[in-house]
């Protein structure tokens, strides 16, 4: 592992169908989630993604990379930016790239991630350290 490696690329449509399914497996069902007519009202231009959804997805891709979730050592980021989910069969794109960004002097690297819908970013600084292989 070398600064600078890149993970492959990942893209995920989320769609409402996932939404329901997520919703009953965190226990999060908070109505911006799924009723469109709840989330305008509150502000929200639609029904919005899970933020712990997305960042699930940006694990993922480490995880897979890693090909063993167990040398995932800690993840963190900041929620910026919902995901607006349109109620259509493709629903909203999220694109992901990762590189690792650095290595730490105890033998950890650090892997930078981008986290993108409709071109803006939706995760603010997401990290991942794993150890290498």
């Amino acid at each position: 592992m070398n600064v600078g490696d890149e993970l492959p690329p990942l893209q995920v449509h989320i769609t409402r169908d996932q939404l329901i399914r997520y919703a009953g497996a965190s226990l999060d069902f908070n109505r911006i989630h799924w009723n469109e007519r709840f989330a305008t009202a509150v502000g929200l231009p639609d029904v919005i993604a899970h933020g712990m959804l997305t960042m699930a997805l940006a694990g993922r891709m480490v995880t897979d990379w890693l090909g063993d979730p167990a040398r995932l050592v800690d993840f963190s980021t900041r929620f910026t930016r919902p995901v607006v989910v349109p109620d259509t069969e493709e629903g909203a794109l999220v694109e992901l790239t990762g590189k690792v960004g650095a290595l730490t002097e105890d033998g950890l690297a650090r892997v930078d991630l981008v986290v993108t819908f409709e071109g803006k970013t939706v995760l603010g600084k997401p990290q991942a350290l794993v150890r290498p292989a």
